[in-house]
């Protein structure tokens, strides 16, 4: 708006400057008469020190703040955050609490990153009078003595008179614009409006009303300025100091020393009691910034829908309902990070490329495609990161092509699998048995007096630790009810389940093929581990999956389980290793520490009816 005026007013020099007084206005005729004494030699110095006070004083000094400010305010944004965080762990505030808190200080530090870019608009606006007050002397003379027929001296006189009285009527608004910016930038926040403050301080002490009234007056008497309007100012001013000095100030009190007495002694802050400890959550993802627009409803929350989804595919596949996940935002991560927490401790770690793609090679590629070459965070696999518009190029090539929400949920389905029996617990119990007792009212109510829920509880999450469906629940129940009369060892009790459910069981790992191959132990290893075996149990009693092994041997273990995993992966055949009962627990123990995809069944759990095909031995 300021410019604009100052483009009028230039317009309005250029075409009337050969007139004579008056022509521009009155008052830049009295800025140029009054102020500079109509002296052009007066009126630009005048103008330079002006120019001097807003552009190296005002101007720069408050662009320097901005831009230190917003420096400052960003490099302070992660521990503000971390401090947020601090405090809702600690349970000083709850979660809407810290959202709103968060909203501020992004606006902050918005309001700084803005107030840097603006401070170059009011350095500009310093720079552009400088600029309009030379091309209007050049015009203005040039006008004069080739359209005009003024002579140089005249119109020298006269274009330079108005120019600069049209800078200086110009430098005021821009040199308080130029200060209000510095006001603004330079403030220390309290907590309370700009606009409270400069009340406050201004009117703190009426000395200060009574000299701007007088500054006011003598402007009004000034010939050729507006005196009603300045007249008017020095009116409110004189009113407003009157009114100030009225107000009786309050009489300093008196220290009340029992009243200090008392407050000490009355604790405000809220007991600590059990609700004041965070609760513990089953399962939680938290989510750099940059991630955060992948759980945005304006969006469509990618990652929402995702996560619902391995929730109900975890589900229906295991049998029991896996816990809410908690999905929420962490300043602490780097900016593409993700952490995936089970019962509040971080299990897995990734990070991902925000605005790209993961392309995944298949197994025919016919080229490769460039992107940044990574590993896959949930399974390690060498994968490229690529540009969304790559897309269409990289499926023709024989890649399999995936967005970084997709990406997220799938290590967070890896992870939730592989942790579902730390997941199950009492409750769970609860409402798996309400499951049964709707299909079998009475195998529920005997279950439930033959096993404790302890035993129950042991049972389930070592069916779960072998990826053991509880999804036929009546066949469970019916197996252990049958089972319980003879032993109570949850080991055992599990080996007869997964003998009931050996079909299941088979079909999960082999799928629809008729053909089943396998790995089996060489004699002399299974005799050694056979002896170890009654060795321990003759000293006493011992657990199926944890008696002493000979170190050699379980190096040997460590060494071969992987290798027949990968070669039965190489042929596309899942790998199998088939033991004897009693060596199951132990040798199925082991295959989840040294080789996690080798899946160890014993001899009776494969059907009479499978076409078995023995492919190797493990000596």
């Amino acid at each position: 708006m300021r410019l604009t005026l100052n483009v009028a007013s230039t317009r309005v020099v250029l075409l009337h400057g050969h007139e004579g007084e008056g022509a521009a206005g009155k008052v830049i005729e009295a800025f140029g008469q009054v102020v500079i004494g109509g002296d052009f030699v007066v009126g630009f110095v005048v103008f330079i020190i002006l120019m001097i006070i807003n552009f190296v004083v005002v101007t720069k000094g408050a662009e320097r703040i901005s831009e230190v400010s917003a420096r400052f305010t960003l490099d302070a944004l992660p521990g503000k955050q971390m401090a947020i965080d601090a405090d809702l762990n600690a349970g000083l505030i709850n979660q809407n609490q810290a959202r709103d808190r968060r909203k501020e200080v992004s606006k902050e530090a918005d309001f700084y990153g803005a107030m840097d870019g603006a401070s170059k608009f009011v350095r500009g606006d310093a720079i552009a009078g400088i600029m309009v007050l030379v091309i209007n002397v050049i015009g203005g003379i040039c006008i004069g003595i080739f359209k005009y027929n003024l002579d140089a001296s005249h119109a020298f006189q006269q274009y330079v008179l108005l120019t600069i009285g049209d800078g200086l009527a110009a430098q005021i608004p821009s040199l308080l614009l130029a200060t209000a910016a510095a006001i603004i930038v330079t403030r220390v926040s309290d907590g309370d409006d700009v606009s409270d403050e400069i009340k406050t301080q201004l009117l703190a002490k009426p000395q200060v009303l009574y000299t701007a009234a007088f500054v006011m007056f003598i402007l009004a008497i000034v010939p050729g300025m507006p005196h009603i309007a300045f007249l008017c100012f020095t009116a409110l001013l004189l009113f407003a100091a009157w009114r100030q000095s009225k107000v009786v100030k309050p009489a300093a009190e008196e220290t009340d020393y029992d009243a200090i007495s008392d407050a000490l002694a009355t604790d405000a802050t809220p007991a600590i009691n059990w609700e004041s400890i965070p609760l513990v959550e089953p399962i939680g993802l938290n989510l750099g910034y940059k991630l955060v627009t992948l759980i945005d409803t304006a969006k469509g929350s990618p990652l929402s829908q995702r996560i619902r989804g391995v929730r109900q595919v975890v589900s229906e596949q295991c049998g029991v309902l896996l816990p809410e996940i908690r999905i929420r935002e962490n300043f602490r991560l780097k900016p593409a990070q993700y952490a995936i927490y089970i019962n509040g401790i971080r299990t897995a770690l990734g990070e991902v490329y925000a605005e790209k793609l993961m392309a995944i090679p298949g197994a025919e590629l016919y080229g490769e495609i460039d992107g940044v070459l990574d590993t896959d965070p949930a399974y390690g696999m060498a994968i490229v990161w690529i540009d969304p518009d790559q897309k269409a190029k990289a499926l023709n090539l024989g890649y399999q092509v995936v967005d970084c929400a997709s990406v997220v949920a799938t290590h967070v389905n890896k992870v939730a699998r592989e942790h579902l029996p730390e997941l199950f617990n009492y409750d769970d119990i609860t409402h798996l048995h309400a499951r049964l007792a709707l299909q079998a009212p009475k195998l529920a109510e005997d279950l439930s007096n033959a096993l404790n829920f302890s035993l129950l509880l042991r049972i389930y999450r070592q069916l779960l630790l072998e990826q053991v469906s509880l999804k036929d629940i009546v066949t469970i129940a019916s197996t252990l009810l049958e089972s319980s009369a003879v032993t109570k060892d949850p080991i055992l009790l599990t080996a007869d389940v997964r003998y009931a459910l050996r079909r299941a069981i088979l079909h999960a790992i082999n799928g629809d093929r008729q053909k089943l191959a396998a790995y089996t132990i060489d004699n002399a290893l299974e005799n050694i581990l056979l002896a170890a075996l009654n060795q321990s149990q003759q000293t006493g009693k011992v657990a199926l999956d944890s008696f002493a092994v000979d170190p050699n041997i379980l190096t040997q273990l460590q060494n071969t389980m992987p290798v027949i995993q990968e070669q039965m992966k190489a042929k596309g055949l899942p790998p199998l290793l088939l033991v004897t009962p009693q060596l199951r627990p132990l040798i199925s123990r082991y295959g989840r520490l040294f080789a996690s995809n080798l899946h160890v069944l014993s001899y009776n759990e494969v059907p009479d009816d499978s076409d078995l095909t023995i492919v190797g031995t493990l000596a």
